[in-house]
């Protein structure tokens, strides 16, 4: 399954309080942090509520044993 590396540019300072939130559920504190997500359409929604703040990058994976 493929993955979603998640890198925070911009800063969180003036956003709204939701955004802020899913920023923290990703677990991202602070500009430069980098997290890799399961590609679901769940991490996809929050990606998508604070992709002006974030970089994504598919990671394609082989889930060969």
């Amino acid at each position: 399954m493929a993955r979603l590396k998640v890198q925070q540019t911009k800063s969180k300072i003036g956003c709204k309080q939701n955004q802020r939130d899913t920023l923290r559920s990703l677990g991202l504190k602070r500009i430069g942090d980098v997290v890799v997500k399961e590609d679901k359409p769940e991490i996809r929604g929050m990606v998508h509520t604070v992709r002006h703040l974030v970089t994504v990058d598919v990671i394609e994976g082989n889930d060969s044993p």
